[in-house]
C-alpha cells in the first residue's frame, strides 16, 4: 500500500498494476490506504465462453460470441458437452490451463483440492483466531446449503442451535475475502430493489463450480457423462453455475424474489437501468415456470429469463435461454 501511495504521489509517470488476494488487501492495519489514487479491478473465475476459448479454441468463443441465440441452437449438443466439462473444472486459469493441456480428471480434482487447501491456508493467516472454526463451517456447509429445499442459507444446517450472531462475522470475512458469493432475498418486485432487501434471508454461492464440485467430492463420472451434472443435488451445481456467470458480466446487485407469503419464488433478480429482469433456473427441460410468469403477469412491461436445458425459445413474457448461452444474456 505504501508502495502504491509513493508511485502516485512521487512517481505519477510510472502505470504500476499490483494483484493481491483480497485478504491481504483488506487486512492492512496500521497501513493507510490510499483513497482516490488507487482503481480496483476485480478478477473472476472464467466464465463458461472464456472457458470455450482456453479449451475447444477462438473459433467456438467467437461462434458463441457472434451467432445469436436461435442460430446456436444447431450446436446445442456439442456446447452442452462442453458444458459438462466446465461444470466439472470450473473457472480457476490454473485448473483450466491443466485441462485444455490434457489433464486427467484425477489431475483436475487435485488441483482444485489443493486450491481450496491454500484458501483454508489463507482463512488461518488473515482471519481473527477466533473467528477461524466458524469460517471453516460455514465455508464447509456451502454445498448442502444450496442442495437444500429452497438452497437459502439456513444457520441450523451447519450445527444444531447454531444462531445468526454467532456466525455473522464468519460468513462476512468469506464474502469480504471473496470467496464466497452473498445473494440476498428481495420481497417486492419495485425499482429501487435495495429498498425492499430483506437482510435476515440469502443464500451464499461458492466462487467457482469446480471448487463446489471438488468441496463435495461429487464423482468425475456423475458430471462429465450423462446430464447428471445437471440435474444431481437439486440442481444446485445449475444455479452455481448461472450465479457464476451473471457476477462476472452484470455490474448490478444480484437478488432472489420470495413474495412475503413464500408462495412466489425467483431464483435471481436484478435491475437494468429502469426495468426489472427476473430469472428462473431450471437444471432439466422442464419449461413449467409458474412463479416466473405470474411475476411477469403482475409487472406489467416486465419480460422473463428462463434459464434451462431446452434450446432457444421465445415468447410474449419470456425467453428461454439454453444454460451454454447465459453469456449473451
Amino acid at each position: 500500500m505504501q508502495a502504491l501511495k509513493y508511485f502516485t504521489e512521487d512517481a505519477p509517470s510510472y502505470a504500476v498494476v499490483a494483484a493481491g488476494s483480497l485478504p491481504g488487501i483488506h487486512e492492512h492495519a496500521g497501513t493507510s490506504f490510499p483513497v482516490g489514487k488507487i482503481d480496483s479491478l476485480f478478477l473472476y473465475p472464467l466464465s463458461f465462453f472464456e472457458f470455450l476459448n482456453a479449451v475447444a479454441g477462438p473459433e467456438w468463443y467467437q461462434l458463441v460470441r457472434d451467432s445469436s441465440l436461435e442460430e446456436l441452437s444447431a450446436f446445442h449438443g456439442k456446447l452442452t458437452e462442453y458444458l459438462r466439462q466446465y461444470y466439472f473444472t470450473g473457472g480457476m486459469p490454473e485448473v483450466v490451463q491443466a485441462f485444455a493441456g490434457g489433464a486427467s480428471p484425477q489431475e483436475v480434482r487435485r488441483l482444485q483440492t489443493q486450491i481450496l487447501s491454500d484458501y483454508a491456508n489463507d482463512v488461518c493467516k488473515h482471519a481473527p483466531a477466533d473467528q477461524v472454526p466458524r469460517i471453516d463451517q460455514v465455508w464447509n456447509s456451502i454445498p448442502a446449503q444450496l442442495a437444500g429445499e429452497h438452497r437459502k442459507f439456513i444457520y441450523a444446517n451447519i450445527r444444531k442451535g447454531a444462531r445468526a450472531k454467532e456466525f455473522e462475522l464468519a460468513i462476512r470475512w468469506l464474502r469480504d475475502a471473496g470467496l464466497v458469493y452473498q445473494v440476498d432475498r428481495v420481497t417486492k418486485g419495485a425499482i429501487p430493489l435495495k429498498f425492499h432487501e430483506d437482510f435476515s434471508a440469502f443464500k451464499l454461492f461458492s466462487l467457482d463450480c469446480g471448487l463446489m464440485g471438488a468441496k463435495a467430492e461429487a464423482p468425475a463420472s456423475r458430471i462429465l457423462i450423462g446430464d447428471n451434472g445437471f440435474t444431481e443435488y437439486k440442481g444446485a451445481f445449475t444455479e452455481q453455475y448461472v450465479l457464476q456467470q451473471l457476477r462476472a458480466m452484470i455490474d448490478t446487485t444480484l437478488y432472489y424474489f420470495s413474495s412475503e407469503d413464500s408462495s412466489l419464488e425467483l431464483d435471481f433478480l436484478y435491475q437494468k437501468g429502469e426495468n426489472l429482469v427476473p430469472v428462473e433456473v431450471k437444471a432439466e427441460e422442464n419449461l413449467r415456470a409458474k412463479s416466473l410468469r405470474q411475476f411477469c403477469l403482475d409487472h406489467e412491461g416486465v419480460k422473463g429469463v428462463r434459464i434451462s436445458m431446452s434450446p432457444y425459445r421465445e415468447q410474449e413474457w419470456m425467453v428461454n435461454i439454453p444454460l451454454y448461452a447465459v453469456g449473451k444474456l
